[in-house]
Protein backbone atom coordinates (compact mmCIF):
# COMPACT_ATOMS: atom_id res chain seq x y z
CA UNK A 1 0.00 0.00 0.00
CA UNK A 2 1.30 3.45 -0.94
CA UNK A 3 1.93 5.76 2.02
CA UNK A 4 0.44 9.20 1.37
CA UNK A 5 1.85 12.26 3.11
CA UNK A 6 -0.28 15.13 1.89
CA UNK A 7 0.65 18.68 2.95
CA UNK A 8 -2.56 20.45 3.96
CA UNK A 9 -2.42 24.19 3.32
CA UNK A 10 -4.34 26.84 5.24
CA UNK A 11 -4.95 29.10 2.26
CA UNK A 12 -8.71 28.66 2.08
CA UNK A 13 -8.64 25.98 -0.62
CA UNK A 14 -11.18 23.18 0.06
CA UNK A 15 -9.56 20.22 1.82
CA UNK A 16 -10.99 17.67 -0.62
CA UNK A 17 -9.58 19.71 -3.53
CA UNK A 18 -6.09 19.72 -1.97
CA UNK A 19 -6.21 15.94 -1.53
CA UNK A 20 -7.51 15.49 -5.07
CA UNK A 21 -4.84 17.74 -6.62
CA UNK A 22 -2.01 16.12 -4.68
CA UNK A 23 -2.93 12.53 -5.60
CA UNK A 24 -3.60 13.49 -9.21
CA UNK A 25 -0.20 15.18 -9.39
CA UNK A 26 1.52 12.12 -7.93
CA UNK A 27 -0.13 9.87 -10.54
CA UNK A 28 0.68 12.25 -13.39
CA UNK A 29 4.33 12.48 -12.39
CA UNK A 30 4.66 8.72 -11.98
CA UNK A 31 5.32 8.96 -8.23
CA UNK A 32 2.29 6.73 -7.76
CA UNK A 33 2.68 3.97 -10.33
CA UNK A 34 -0.10 2.12 -12.10
CA UNK A 35 -2.10 -0.38 -10.00
CA UNK A 36 -0.69 0.89 -6.71
CA UNK A 37 -3.12 0.49 -3.84
CA UNK A 38 -3.98 3.68 -1.96
CA UNK A 39 -4.94 3.99 1.71
CA UNK A 40 -8.59 3.47 2.59
CA UNK A 41 -10.72 6.55 3.13
CA UNK A 42 -10.89 5.74 6.84
CA UNK A 43 -7.13 5.43 7.22
CA UNK A 44 -6.28 8.51 5.13
CA UNK A 45 -8.83 10.64 6.95
CA UNK A 46 -7.28 9.59 10.28
CA UNK A 47 -3.74 10.27 9.01
CA UNK A 48 -4.68 13.75 7.76
CA UNK A 49 -7.01 14.67 10.60
CA UNK A 50 -9.92 15.40 8.25
CA UNK A 51 -13.39 13.91 7.94
CA UNK A 52 -13.84 10.67 6.04
CA UNK A 53 -16.40 12.33 3.77
CA UNK A 54 -13.72 14.84 2.68
CA UNK A 55 -11.40 12.03 1.57
CA UNK A 56 -14.30 10.18 -0.03
CA UNK A 57 -15.19 13.24 -2.11
CA UNK A 58 -11.59 13.49 -3.38
CA UNK A 59 -11.45 9.76 -4.19
CA UNK A 60 -14.81 9.95 -5.98
CA UNK A 61 -13.56 12.80 -8.18
CA UNK A 62 -10.38 10.87 -9.03
CA UNK A 63 -12.45 7.81 -9.90
CA UNK A 64 -14.80 9.87 -12.06
CA UNK A 65 -11.85 11.26 -14.03
CA UNK A 66 -10.21 7.85 -14.38
CA UNK A 67 -7.15 8.33 -12.18
CA UNK A 68 -8.32 5.77 -9.61
CA UNK A 69 -10.35 2.60 -9.82
CA UNK A 70 -12.48 1.31 -6.94
CA UNK A 71 -12.59 -2.46 -6.47
CA UNK A 72 -15.26 -3.87 -4.11
CA UNK A 73 -13.84 -5.31 -0.89
CA UNK A 74 -10.29 -4.45 -2.04
CA UNK A 75 -10.03 -0.67 -2.07
CA UNK A 76 -8.73 2.05 -4.37
CA UNK A 77 -5.97 1.59 -6.93
CA UNK A 78 -4.12 3.92 -9.29
CA UNK A 79 -5.45 3.40 -12.80
CA UNK A 80 -3.34 1.40 -15.21
CA UNK A 81 -2.48 4.24 -17.54
CA UNK A 82 1.17 3.93 -18.46
CA UNK A 83 1.05 7.04 -20.68
CA UNK A 84 0.27 9.31 -17.72
CA UNK A 85 3.82 9.60 -16.41
CA UNK A 86 5.13 10.73 -19.80
CA UNK A 87 2.27 13.07 -20.59
CA UNK A 88 2.60 16.84 -20.38
CA UNK A 89 -0.31 18.27 -18.44
CA UNK A 90 -1.89 21.64 -17.85
CA UNK A 91 -2.51 22.44 -14.19
CA UNK A 92 -4.85 25.36 -14.71
CA UNK A 93 -8.08 23.60 -13.84
CA UNK A 94 -10.62 26.14 -12.62
CA UNK A 95 -13.09 25.78 -9.80
CA UNK A 96 -16.34 25.57 -11.72
CA UNK A 97 -17.39 24.76 -15.24
CA UNK A 98 -19.66 26.19 -17.84
CA UNK A 99 -21.09 25.44 -21.25
CA UNK A 100 -23.13 23.40 -23.58
CA UNK A 101 -26.69 23.25 -24.66
CA UNK A 102 -29.20 20.47 -23.99
CA UNK A 103 -29.85 18.47 -27.09
CA UNK A 104 -33.29 18.50 -28.65
CA UNK A 105 -34.13 15.43 -30.72
CA UNK A 106 -37.79 15.61 -31.58
CA UNK A 107 -37.49 13.93 -35.00
CA UNK A 108 -39.26 10.91 -36.33
CA UNK A 109 -37.53 8.49 -33.95
CA UNK A 110 -39.08 10.22 -30.94
CA UNK A 111 -42.55 9.84 -32.33
CA UNK A 112 -42.74 6.00 -32.05
CA UNK A 113 -44.89 4.87 -29.18
CA UNK A 114 -45.39 8.43 -27.93
CA UNK A 115 -46.86 9.65 -31.20
CA UNK A 116 -49.78 7.25 -31.09
CA UNK A 117 -50.86 8.54 -27.69
CA UNK A 118 -50.37 12.14 -28.84
CA UNK A 119 -52.80 11.55 -31.67
CA UNK A 120 -55.31 10.36 -29.10
CA UNK A 121 -54.92 13.81 -27.50
CA UNK A 122 -54.06 12.47 -24.08
CA UNK A 123 -53.43 15.25 -21.58
CA UNK A 124 -49.81 15.51 -20.48
CA UNK A 125 -49.56 16.88 -16.94
CA UNK A 126 -45.88 16.09 -16.31
CA UNK A 127 -43.36 16.32 -19.12
CA UNK A 128 -39.84 15.18 -18.19
CA UNK A 129 -38.50 16.93 -21.27
CA UNK A 130 -34.78 16.89 -21.94
CA UNK A 131 -35.00 20.35 -23.50
CA UNK A 132 -36.70 21.94 -20.50
CA UNK A 133 -35.18 24.98 -18.83
CA UNK A 134 -35.97 27.19 -15.87
CA UNK A 135 -36.13 30.76 -17.16
CA UNK A 136 -37.68 32.22 -14.01
CA UNK A 137 -34.19 32.93 -12.65
CA UNK A 138 -32.91 34.67 -15.78
CA UNK A 139 -31.43 38.10 -14.81
CA UNK A 140 -33.69 40.18 -17.05
CA UNK A 141 -32.86 43.49 -15.36
CA UNK A 142 -29.13 42.94 -15.74
CA UNK A 143 -29.47 41.92 -19.38
CA UNK A 144 -31.60 45.01 -20.12
CA UNK A 145 -29.07 47.28 -18.39
CA UNK A 146 -26.19 45.84 -20.40
CA UNK A 147 -28.20 46.14 -23.62
CA UNK A 148 -28.79 49.84 -22.91
CA UNK A 149 -25.07 50.32 -22.32
CA UNK A 150 -24.19 48.60 -25.59
CA UNK A 151 -26.66 50.72 -27.58
CA UNK A 152 -25.69 53.96 -25.83
CA UNK A 153 -23.03 54.57 -28.48
CA UNK A 154 -24.85 57.02 -30.71
CA UNK A 155 -22.31 56.72 -33.52
CA UNK A 156 -24.10 53.57 -34.64
CA UNK A 157 -20.87 51.59 -34.66
CA UNK A 158 -22.57 48.64 -32.94
CA UNK A 159 -24.81 48.27 -36.01
CA UNK A 160 -21.92 47.91 -38.42
CA UNK A 161 -20.79 44.56 -39.80
CA UNK A 162 -18.41 42.78 -37.46
CA UNK A 163 -15.53 40.39 -38.03
CA UNK A 164 -16.11 36.95 -39.53
CA UNK A 165 -14.81 35.03 -36.50
CA UNK A 166 -16.80 37.11 -34.03
CA UNK A 167 -16.03 40.13 -31.89
CA UNK A 168 -12.54 40.03 -30.43
CA UNK A 169 -13.79 41.26 -27.05
CA UNK A 170 -16.07 38.25 -26.70
CA UNK A 171 -13.43 35.84 -27.99
CA UNK A 172 -10.99 37.12 -25.35
CA UNK A 173 -13.56 36.62 -22.61
CA UNK A 174 -14.28 33.09 -23.84
CA UNK A 175 -10.56 32.28 -23.79
CA UNK A 176 -10.30 33.32 -20.15
CA UNK A 177 -13.49 31.46 -19.28
CA UNK A 178 -12.21 28.24 -20.89
CA UNK A 179 -8.86 28.56 -19.15
CA UNK A 180 -10.43 28.92 -15.72
CA UNK A 181 -13.35 26.51 -16.02
CA UNK A 182 -12.26 23.84 -18.51
CA UNK A 183 -8.43 24.00 -18.36
CA UNK A 184 -8.41 24.76 -22.10
CA UNK A 185 -5.56 27.01 -23.19
CA UNK A 186 -6.21 28.83 -26.47
CA UNK A 187 -5.85 32.20 -28.19
CA UNK A 188 -8.72 34.49 -29.26
CA UNK A 189 -7.64 33.97 -32.86
CA UNK A 190 -8.46 30.25 -32.60
CA UNK A 191 -12.11 30.88 -31.72
CA UNK A 192 -14.93 31.09 -34.24
CA UNK A 193 -18.35 32.28 -33.04
CA UNK A 194 -21.62 31.26 -34.68
CA UNK A 195 -25.35 31.01 -34.08
CA UNK A 196 -25.65 27.45 -32.77
CA UNK A 197 -23.59 24.29 -33.01
CA UNK A 198 -25.34 23.25 -36.22
CA UNK A 199 -23.94 26.28 -38.04
CA UNK A 200 -20.45 25.63 -36.67
CA UNK A 201 -20.64 21.99 -37.78
CA UNK A 202 -21.51 23.15 -41.28
CA UNK A 203 -18.46 25.40 -41.27
CA UNK A 204 -16.33 22.62 -39.85
CA UNK A 205 -17.53 20.26 -42.56
CA UNK A 206 -16.11 22.57 -45.21
CA UNK A 207 -12.84 22.96 -43.30
CA UNK A 208 -12.34 19.21 -42.84
CA UNK A 209 -13.61 18.12 -46.24
CA UNK A 210 -16.17 15.40 -46.85
CA UNK A 211 -15.36 11.97 -45.46
CA UNK A 212 -16.31 9.41 -42.85
CA UNK A 213 -17.16 10.58 -39.34
CA UNK A 214 -17.30 8.14 -36.42
CA UNK A 215 -20.03 8.90 -33.88
CA UNK A 216 -21.17 7.21 -30.70
CA UNK A 217 -23.98 4.85 -31.67
CA UNK A 218 -26.32 6.50 -29.19
CA UNK A 219 -25.78 10.23 -29.30
CA UNK A 220 -27.00 13.72 -30.13
CA UNK A 221 -28.59 12.75 -33.43
CA UNK A 222 -28.98 16.33 -34.67
CA UNK A 223 -25.20 16.53 -35.15
CA UNK A 224 -25.33 13.34 -37.21
CA UNK A 225 -28.12 14.76 -39.36
CA UNK A 226 -26.13 17.94 -40.04
CA UNK A 227 -22.97 16.04 -40.96
CA UNK A 228 -24.89 13.65 -43.18
CA UNK A 229 -26.62 16.56 -44.92
CA UNK A 230 -23.18 18.04 -45.62
CA UNK A 231 -22.18 14.85 -47.44
CA UNK A 232 -20.33 12.96 -44.71
CA UNK A 233 -20.80 9.26 -44.12
CA UNK A 234 -21.70 8.92 -40.45
CA UNK A 235 -20.54 5.58 -38.99
CA UNK A 236 -21.95 4.45 -35.60
CA UNK A 237 -19.33 3.28 -33.09
CA UNK A 238 -20.21 1.13 -30.07
CA UNK A 239 -20.02 2.45 -26.51
CA UNK A 240 -18.87 0.61 -23.44
CA UNK A 241 -18.81 1.70 -19.82
CA UNK A 242 -16.10 4.27 -20.64
CA UNK A 243 -17.74 5.88 -23.66
CA UNK A 244 -16.73 5.53 -27.32
CA UNK A 245 -14.74 2.34 -27.81
CA UNK A 246 -11.07 3.20 -28.38
CA UNK A 247 -10.75 1.14 -31.55
CA UNK A 248 -14.09 2.33 -32.94
CA UNK A 249 -12.89 5.17 -35.20
CA UNK A 250 -10.12 3.02 -36.67
CA UNK A 251 -12.49 0.13 -37.34
CA UNK A 252 -14.90 2.59 -38.94
CA UNK A 253 -12.05 3.69 -41.25
CA UNK A 254 -12.76 7.28 -40.22
CA UNK A 255 -10.41 10.24 -39.81
CA UNK A 256 -12.81 12.29 -37.71
CA UNK A 257 -14.69 11.27 -34.55
CA UNK A 258 -17.47 13.22 -32.82
CA UNK A 259 -17.84 12.52 -29.11
CA UNK A 260 -18.90 13.92 -25.73
CA UNK A 261 -16.29 12.75 -23.20
CA UNK A 262 -17.16 14.79 -20.09
CA UNK A 263 -20.81 13.77 -19.84
CA UNK A 264 -21.96 11.67 -22.78
CA UNK A 265 -25.43 12.42 -24.07
CA UNK A 266 -27.73 10.70 -23.37
CA UNK A 267 -26.10 7.95 -21.26
CA UNK A 268 -24.22 10.25 -18.85
CA UNK A 269 -20.98 8.23 -19.18
CA UNK A 270 -17.81 10.08 -18.14
CA UNK A 271 -14.84 9.04 -20.29
CA UNK A 272 -11.78 8.31 -18.09
CA UNK A 273 -8.44 9.87 -18.89
CA UNK A 274 -6.97 6.60 -20.21
CA UNK A 275 -9.63 6.31 -22.92
CA UNK A 276 -9.19 9.97 -23.83
CA UNK A 277 -5.47 9.45 -24.32
CA UNK A 278 -6.10 6.38 -26.47
CA UNK A 279 -8.42 8.29 -28.77
CA UNK A 280 -6.07 11.26 -29.02
CA UNK A 281 -3.23 8.85 -29.83
CA UNK A 282 -5.36 7.41 -32.64
CA UNK A 283 -6.07 10.89 -34.02
CA UNK A 284 -2.40 11.88 -33.91
CA UNK A 285 -1.33 8.63 -35.53
CA UNK A 286 -3.65 8.89 -38.52
CA UNK A 287 -3.67 12.66 -38.88
CA UNK A 288 -7.31 12.78 -37.84
CA UNK A 289 -9.36 14.94 -35.50
CA UNK A 290 -11.68 14.57 -32.51
CA UNK A 291 -14.69 16.89 -32.28
CA UNK A 292 -15.30 17.38 -28.57
CA UNK A 293 -18.85 18.50 -27.88
CA UNK A 294 -18.50 19.50 -24.24
CA UNK A 295 -22.07 18.71 -23.32
CA UNK A 296 -23.53 20.25 -20.10
CA UNK A 297 -20.28 20.06 -18.14
CA UNK A 298 -21.27 23.16 -16.16
CA UNK A 299 -23.95 21.28 -14.21
CA UNK A 300 -22.05 18.89 -11.97
CA UNK A 301 -23.36 18.26 -8.46
CA UNK A 302 -20.61 16.17 -6.88
CA UNK A 303 -16.95 17.10 -6.79
CA UNK A 304 -15.26 19.28 -9.37
CA UNK A 305 -16.04 19.62 -13.07
CA UNK A 306 -14.42 16.98 -15.28
CA UNK A 307 -11.64 18.68 -17.30
CA UNK A 308 -12.19 18.91 -21.04
CA UNK A 309 -10.42 16.52 -23.39
CA UNK A 310 -9.05 19.60 -25.13
CA UNK A 311 -7.06 20.38 -21.98
CA UNK A 312 -4.93 17.27 -22.71
CA UNK A 313 -4.44 18.08 -26.38
CA UNK A 314 -0.67 18.44 -26.86
CA UNK A 315 -0.71 17.57 -30.56
CA UNK A 316 -3.61 19.83 -31.57
CA UNK A 317 -5.99 17.08 -32.71
CA UNK A 318 -9.08 18.16 -30.73
CA UNK A 319 -11.72 20.59 -32.01
CA UNK A 320 -13.67 22.01 -29.07
CA UNK A 321 -17.35 22.98 -29.37
CA UNK A 322 -19.23 25.02 -26.75
CA UNK A 323 -22.40 27.06 -26.47
CA UNK A 324 -24.22 29.45 -24.15
CA UNK A 325 -27.71 28.35 -25.21
CA UNK A 326 -28.17 25.98 -22.31
CA UNK A 327 -26.36 27.82 -19.55
CA UNK A 328 -28.05 31.17 -20.12
CA UNK A 329 -31.25 30.69 -22.16
CA UNK A 330 -32.28 28.70 -25.26
CA UNK A 331 -32.77 31.91 -27.28
CA UNK A 332 -29.16 32.96 -26.70
CA UNK A 333 -27.92 31.29 -29.87
CA UNK A 334 -24.23 31.94 -29.36
CA UNK A 335 -21.88 29.00 -29.83
CA UNK A 336 -18.15 28.82 -30.41
CA UNK A 337 -15.46 26.41 -31.53
CA UNK A 338 -11.75 26.31 -30.81
CA UNK A 339 -9.78 25.30 -33.90
CA UNK A 340 -6.29 23.75 -33.87
CA UNK A 341 -3.74 25.90 -35.76
CA UNK A 342 -3.77 23.72 -38.90
CA UNK A 343 -7.54 23.91 -39.19
CA UNK A 344 -7.51 27.62 -38.39
CA UNK A 345 -5.36 28.15 -41.49
CA UNK A 346 -7.86 26.15 -43.54
CA UNK A 347 -10.73 28.18 -42.09
CA UNK A 348 -9.13 31.47 -43.08
CA UNK A 349 -8.46 30.14 -46.57
CA UNK A 350 -11.81 28.46 -47.21
CA UNK A 351 -14.44 30.04 -44.96
CA UNK A 352 -13.38 33.50 -43.80
CA UNK A 353 -15.70 35.12 -46.36
CA UNK A 354 -18.74 33.96 -44.35
CA UNK A 355 -20.16 36.72 -42.15
CA UNK A 356 -20.60 35.95 -38.47
CA UNK A 357 -24.18 34.81 -37.89
CA UNK A 358 -24.47 36.38 -34.41
CA UNK A 359 -25.32 40.13 -34.27
CA UNK A 360 -22.56 42.31 -32.86
CA UNK A 361 -24.91 43.71 -30.21
CA UNK A 362 -25.67 40.23 -28.85
CA UNK A 363 -21.99 39.41 -28.72
CA UNK A 364 -21.15 42.61 -26.85
CA UNK A 365 -23.96 42.13 -24.34
CA UNK A 366 -22.71 38.62 -23.60
CA UNK A 367 -19.12 39.83 -23.31
CA UNK A 368 -20.13 42.42 -20.70
CA UNK A 369 -22.34 39.85 -18.96
CA UNK A 370 -19.27 37.67 -18.49
CA UNK A 371 -16.81 40.47 -17.75
CA UNK A 372 -19.02 41.88 -15.01
CA UNK A 373 -19.24 38.59 -13.12
CA UNK A 374 -22.96 38.25 -13.87
CA UNK A 375 -22.46 35.00 -15.79
CA UNK A 376 -20.66 33.31 -12.91
CA UNK A 377 -23.33 34.39 -10.42
CA UNK A 378 -26.09 33.20 -12.75
CA UNK A 379 -24.34 29.83 -13.17
CA UNK A 380 -23.97 29.39 -9.42
CA UNK A 381 -27.66 30.17 -8.95
CA UNK A 382 -28.79 27.76 -11.67
CA UNK A 383 -26.46 25.04 -10.44
CA UNK A 384 -28.09 25.27 -7.02
CA UNK A 385 -31.60 25.23 -8.54
CA UNK A 386 -30.88 22.22 -10.74
CA UNK A 387 -29.09 20.37 -7.95
CA UNK A 388 -32.22 20.69 -5.84
CA UNK A 389 -34.32 19.23 -8.66
CA UNK A 390 -31.75 16.54 -9.37
CA UNK A 391 -31.72 15.46 -5.72
CA UNK A 392 -35.52 15.59 -5.60
CA UNK A 393 -35.79 13.30 -8.64
CA UNK A 394 -33.25 10.82 -7.27
CA UNK A 395 -35.02 10.76 -3.92
CA UNK A 396 -38.44 10.39 -5.53
CA UNK A 397 -37.23 7.44 -7.63
CA UNK A 398 -36.22 5.61 -4.46
CA UNK A 399 -39.86 4.53 -4.18
CA UNK A 400 -39.04 1.91 -6.83
CA UNK A 401 -36.40 0.31 -4.64
CA UNK A 402 -34.17 -2.14 -6.52
CA UNK A 403 -36.54 -2.44 -9.47
CA UNK A 404 -34.93 0.49 -11.27
CA UNK A 405 -31.32 1.38 -12.01
CA UNK A 406 -30.48 5.09 -12.19
CA UNK A 407 -27.66 6.32 -14.42
CA UNK A 408 -26.04 9.62 -15.37
CA UNK A 409 -26.59 11.08 -11.92
CA UNK A 410 -24.45 13.79 -10.28
CA UNK A 411 -24.27 15.81 -13.49
CA UNK A 412 -26.39 17.24 -16.29
CA UNK A 413 -30.11 17.94 -16.31
CA UNK A 414 -31.50 14.47 -16.95
CA UNK A 415 -31.20 10.93 -15.61
CA UNK A 416 -31.42 7.52 -17.27
CA UNK A 417 -33.78 5.04 -15.63
CA UNK A 418 -33.67 1.33 -16.50
CA UNK A 419 -36.52 -0.82 -15.23
CA UNK A 420 -35.27 -4.28 -14.34
CA UNK A 421 -38.69 -5.95 -14.53
CA UNK A 422 -40.38 -4.23 -17.47
CA UNK A 423 -38.34 -5.35 -20.45
CA UNK A 424 -39.82 -3.11 -23.13
CA UNK A 425 -39.06 0.57 -23.61
CA UNK A 426 -42.34 0.88 -25.50
CA UNK A 427 -44.25 -0.36 -22.45
CA UNK A 428 -42.46 2.07 -20.17
CA UNK A 429 -43.13 5.06 -22.43
CA UNK A 430 -46.68 4.03 -23.30
CA UNK A 431 -47.91 3.27 -19.79
CA UNK A 432 -46.41 6.53 -18.54
CA UNK A 433 -48.13 8.48 -21.30
CA UNK A 434 -51.51 6.94 -20.49
CA UNK A 435 -51.02 8.22 -16.93
CA UNK A 436 -50.34 11.75 -18.13
CA UNK A 437 -46.53 11.56 -17.87
CA UNK A 438 -44.16 11.95 -20.79
CA UNK A 439 -40.77 10.23 -20.60
CA UNK A 440 -38.32 9.65 -23.43
CA UNK A 441 -36.99 6.34 -24.69
CA UNK A 442 -33.25 5.86 -25.09
CA UNK A 443 -33.72 4.31 -28.54
CA UNK A 444 -34.81 7.71 -29.91
CA UNK A 445 -31.19 8.85 -29.58
CA UNK A 446 -29.46 6.13 -31.54
CA UNK A 447 -28.19 6.83 -35.01
CA UNK A 448 -30.76 5.96 -37.71
CA UNK A 449 -28.47 3.40 -39.35
CA UNK A 450 -28.65 1.16 -36.29
CA UNK A 451 -31.45 -1.32 -35.68
CA UNK A 452 -29.93 -1.95 -32.27
CA UNK A 453 -27.55 0.04 -30.12
CA UNK A 454 -24.16 -1.73 -30.29
CA UNK A 455 -22.90 -2.59 -26.84
CA UNK A 456 -26.09 -1.21 -25.28
CA UNK A 457 -28.44 -4.20 -25.46
CA UNK A 458 -28.92 -4.20 -21.69
CA UNK A 459 -30.32 -0.65 -21.87
CA UNK A 460 -33.19 -1.28 -24.24
CA UNK A 461 -35.65 -0.91 -21.37
CA UNK A 462 -34.26 2.51 -20.47
CA UNK A 463 -35.99 5.89 -20.46
CA UNK A 464 -34.68 9.42 -19.92
CA UNK A 465 -36.12 11.87 -17.40
CA UNK A 466 -35.22 15.55 -17.69
CA UNK A 467 -35.81 17.71 -14.63
CA UNK A 468 -34.74 21.25 -15.56
CA UNK A 469 -38.22 22.41 -16.59
CA UNK A 470 -40.18 20.94 -13.66
CA UNK A 471 -40.65 22.22 -10.13
CA UNK A 472 -39.82 19.90 -7.25
CA UNK A 473 -43.52 19.30 -6.39
CA UNK A 474 -44.17 18.40 -10.04
CA UNK A 475 -41.19 16.05 -10.05
CA UNK A 476 -42.55 14.27 -6.97
CA UNK A 477 -46.06 14.04 -8.40
CA UNK A 478 -44.80 12.86 -11.79
CA UNK A 479 -42.66 10.09 -10.29
CA UNK A 480 -45.59 8.96 -8.16
CA UNK A 481 -47.67 8.61 -11.33
CA UNK A 482 -44.83 6.67 -12.95
CA UNK A 483 -44.73 4.35 -9.97
CA UNK A 484 -48.44 3.69 -10.25
CA UNK A 485 -48.23 3.18 -14.03
CA UNK A 486 -45.20 0.91 -14.03
CA UNK A 487 -46.31 -1.15 -11.06
CA UNK A 488 -49.40 -2.09 -13.05
CA UNK A 489 -47.14 -3.39 -15.86
CA UNK A 490 -45.04 -5.66 -13.65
Amino acid sequence: MYQLTIPIREDGAPLYAQIYEYIKGQIRSGQISAYTKLPSTRRLSADLGVSRSTVQLAYDQLCDEGYLTAEPCRGYFAAGVEELAAFSWSDSVGSEAGKEEIFQTQGQAVQGAEGAQDREKKSICWDFSLSGADLSHFPFNTWRKLAREVFSDETGDILRKGTAQGEEELRKVICEYLRQSRAVICEPGQIVIGAGNEYLLMLLSQILGVGRVAMEAVTYCQAGRVLKAMGHEVVPVPLDGQGMCADGPERADARVAYLMPSHQFPTGIVMPVARRLELMSWAAGCGGYLIEDDYDSEFRYRGRPIPAMKSLDRKERVIYLGTFSRVIAPAIRISYMVLPPELLSRYRKLCSFYACTVPRADQMILARFMQGGYFERHMNRMRAVYKGRHDCLVQSLSVFGDSVEIGGENAGVHLTVRHRQIRSEEELVGSALRSGVRVYGLSAYRLPAESRIPGMANRENTVLLGFAGLSEPDIQAGVQKLYEAWCQKK
